[in-house]
């Protein structure tokens, strides 16, 4: 049976037990707060009956909040040997954790990790937004996702149209789901203290997602729009059909990516998808 009667050690004694310098090769920044920790579980909402998915739980401290939770089971999975070793001590210690010693690039989530799940993580810098991708794809086996990312990259997430942050990430992560940056996160939080804040992000998959060719047209059609987002729509979508495609969406030509709501990109994507059945 698990030992869950002996306290935990702090954080900083397992990162120095486990020689677990953060690596900036990795992205690595961890958090310690025990109190910030709870409150960023608590952004996730109730996590009862869910299983959840951590991405490079490090020494442990997220981890140890997750289990706190009502959540049913946590499953984190780390690329680093050196934390591979210090979560499995944790482990020793519940029979709620699963460890899985891997790349997350390449994990196929819902293959690992039974329904209903839900992501929360505090993500590696240099892999973050391709992990969300790789996530919106599936979003609809997710009940939601709680991300810990850079400022900037939270606030392209969630930006809102005619804005400098607003571009492809936003288009897709609202299209599929509601944004709502939950929390933000100074750098001094951090051990080590990155050069920038952080934000935490949640985003709940709307309950109808696209067909994978919706997807795929969408995918197509943000890439080319703001590819080129100086040019007005008609010359950045010119291979997609031009001013002929957005007349079709009721879309002035003369417009600019930026300009363009989700529905209306929405919109663009049907006329797209019909023009190319046609």
């Amino acid at each position: 049976m698990p030992d869950i009667s002996a306290p935990l050690p702090p954080l900083r004694d397992i990162i120095k037990q486990f020689d677990l310098r953060a690596d900036k090769s990795l992205g690595q920044h961890f958090l310690l707060d025990p109190d910030l920790l709870a409150r960023l579980v608590a952004a996730a909402g109730d996590l009862t009956g869910l299983n959840v998915v951590e991405i490079g739980p490090g020494p442990g401290g997220l981890t140890r909040a997750l289990l706190a939770s009502q959540a049913t089971h946590v499953t984190a999975i780390e690329f680093d040997p050196r934390a591979v070793s210090a979560i499995t001590a944790l482990a020793a210690t519940t029979d709620r954790l699963t460890i899985i010693h891997g790349d997350a690039m390449k994990a196929d989530l819902p293959a690992l990790v039974p329904a209903p799940r839900a992501i929360v993580a505090n993500l590696p810098y240099n892999i973050g937004t391709l992990l969300l991708v790789r996530w919106l794809e599936q979003a609809a086996e997710y009940r939601s996702m709680t991300l810990m990312f850079q400022l900037e990259v939270a606030a392209r997430i969630c930006a809102a149209p005619d804005s400098g942050a607003y571009g492809r990430i936003s288009v897709l992560s609202q299209w599929l789901g509601e944004t709502d940056m939950a929390m933000h996160i100074p750098a001094s939080a951090f051990a080590p203290p990155p050069k920038v804040d952080s934000a935490l992000v949640r985003l709940v998959p709307r309950a109808v997602q696209p067909s994978l060719k919706e997807l795929r047209t969408m995918e197509r059609l943000t890439a080319a729009a703001f590819g080129q987002r100086r040019k007005m729509l008609r010359g950045s979508l010119k291979g997609l059909g031009g001013a002929e495609l957005l007349e079709q969406a009721g879309i002035a030509p003369e417009r600019r990516a930026e300009t363009l709501s989700v529905a209306e990109f929405e919109t663009l994507m049907h006329t797209l998808l019909a023009r190319e059945a046609a």
